[in-house]
């Protein structure tokens, strides 16, 4: 373990604390924060939330982008545009944040959770189609759960740590059951399956702008579609339904105030124009790890999947079982290495421990094993 702790050292040059992900800023955001100030347009009225979106459009291939304050606000706001209503069922994975899981319930819905598969950490197709073949049926276009005779309105499958998922064959089994799919891409800016950027096969994909993430903008989300409707009302109802008017304050729904500032978009902007510096210089680290953990040959280094091109957001390694995971936690931490497991499942949490899930198998075993080791950006020599 004393040789990962000196490696990890080496790598960033370092003797003091090394965090996980820590942001960095090298390009125009004190700059454009300035300008933002002066203009006095800090709200979500103003020049750098539209130049953020059309950036993001134009990034991954979308063909609108709507700036809101978090992933999970986006991911909530995603789910009720494409009809997910209270009393509904979504279906996703239990290996992910909470802020998922989280998010359906926002939207009024119950998550379901079906298991992962281990190389990629996202939702299992087979796991998938397995579940909706046993336990749903149809009625008038519908797709319900046999169990709880809830309708099942959406699929989130969920690309871990920039890891793309294998998402045209989910893509391909929610048509077949006439369910939406709400990608939750929030840690996959800059990664592609099969060339096309994560986020843009479902009906709707989302992003995060967390101070952790790949580009931050202190807290933000974006919710990225091809649909013009979607993203128009995805718009209005972030925006307190406001009709728009000169000066009148006229409001035709119960809406959410989940626009993004002004002020953080700025900082996205400038992020933006270095994304490509910043994503070539993570994947340095992350060919560095995987050089460093293959001539070790005793701890795997999780690989993006096939037909994949990922971000490396967090670098993770595989552990042979639980105790070499927990020894190893313990050893980097005291000793000023960030490291931390991979999140307890969902359907463990106290908060969905009565959700209907499948076997998880893949799910239990990954959970045991996988820890994240520092992934912060560093000019490497």
């Amino acid at each position: 373990m004393q040789e990962i702790v000196d490696f990890i050292r080496q790598l960033y040059n370092s003797s003091e604390f090394i965090p996980l992900h820590a942001p960095v800023f090298m390009g125009n955001e004190k700059k454009y924060l300035n300008e933002c100030i002066d203009s006095t347009f800090v709200s979500y009225v103003g020049k750098f939330v539209t130049q953020f979106e059309e950036m993001t459009a134009s990034y991954t291939g979308a063909k609108h982008a709507v700036a809101v304050v978090n992933g999970t606000a986006a991911l909530q706001i995603a789910l009720t545009v494409t009809g997910v209503e209270k009393g509904d069922e979504v279906i996703t994975q239990p290996l992910t944040f909470v802020a998922t899981a989280n998010a359906i319930v926002h939207a009024g819905a119950q998550p379901v959770f079906v298991d992962v598969d281990r190389d990629t950490l996202g939702m299992s197709p087979e796991s998938l189609s397995d579940f909706l073949n046993k336990n749903t049926s149809f009625n008038k276009g519908v797709c319900f759960n046999k169990i709880t005779g809830k309708p099942i309105k959406a699929i989130v499958p969920v690309h871990i740590f920039g890891h793309p998922c294998r998402i045209t064959e989910i893509v391909e089994i929610a048509r077949k059951y006439n369910i939406k799919v709400v990608e939750d891409s929030a840690e996959s800016l800059g990664s592609y399956y099969q060339g096309q950027h994560t986020g843009t096969f479902g009906e709707v994909g989302i992003l995060s702008y967390n101070g952790n993430k790949t580009i931050t903008t202190g807290g933000g989300g974006m919710i990225i579609t091809d649909n013009e409707d979607l993203a128009k009302r995805a718009k209005h109802i972030t925006t307190t339904a406001k009709v728009p008017h000169p000066w009148e304050y006229v409001h035709d729904e119960i809406a959410y105030n989940y626009r993004l500032t002004n002020l953080n978009a700025a900082v996205g902007v400038a992020q933006m124009e270095q994304i490509e510096e910043i994503l070539e210089n993570k994947r340095k680290t992350a060919q560095k790890y995987q050089t460093f953990f293959e001539m070790k040959n005793a701890v795997d280094f999780i690989k993006e999947p096939i037909n994949s091109h990922s971000n490396y957001w967090l670098n993770a390694i595989l552990f042979n079982n639980r105790n070499e995971r927990d020894a190893f936690l313990k050893y980097t931490n005291e000793r000023g290495i960030m490291t931390r497991p991979i999140w307890q499942l969902m359907n463990k949490l106290k908060m969905f421990k009565n959700a209907q899930t499948d076997d998880l198998i893949n799910a239990e075993w990954l959970e045991h094993r996988v820890v994240n080791v520092p992934s912060s950006i560093k000019i490497l020599n």
